[in-house]
């Protein structure tokens, strides 16, 4: 019996050391707001258009690189007031202070337009 826990610990040890790294690095306010801007600058859809409280917000993916410094994978859907929505992926690098240690790359993976 002691060995089955052990070995269930050991197989959730990877998933509770990336839970305890996004409640610290896990910031997706920058990566947001450059994706708005990037949508915007790209003639996209314009930033006061979007209706942020019901904005989307899925952490896919937080990879450490080195001490404190780590890459963030974000999944957001903008909808905008008419109900158009905006599914972009970001990747930046974030660390244990600080969420804005590199640009964001973002990237357009869907739209749909209602009206």
């Amino acid at each position: 019996m002691k060995k089955i826990f052990t070995l269930i610990f050991l197989g959730l040890l990877p998933i509770l050391s990336t839970l305890s790294h996004a409640k610290t690095t896990g910031c997706h306010s920058w990566p947001m707001n450059m994706a708005e801007a990037w949508m915007q600058n790209a003639k996209i859809v314009d930033i006061p258009s979007l209706d942020e409280s019901k904005t989307k917000i899925k952490l896919l993916a937080l990879g450490k690189k080195k001490k404190g410094l780590y890459t963030q994978i974000y999944h957001f859907v903008f909808y905008d007031r008419k109900g158009n929505s905006y599914e972009v992926i970001t990747k930046n690098e974030a660390s244990d202070d600080e969420c804005s240690m590199s640009d964001v790359d973002s990237y357009l993976i869907s739209k749909s337009h209602i009206h």
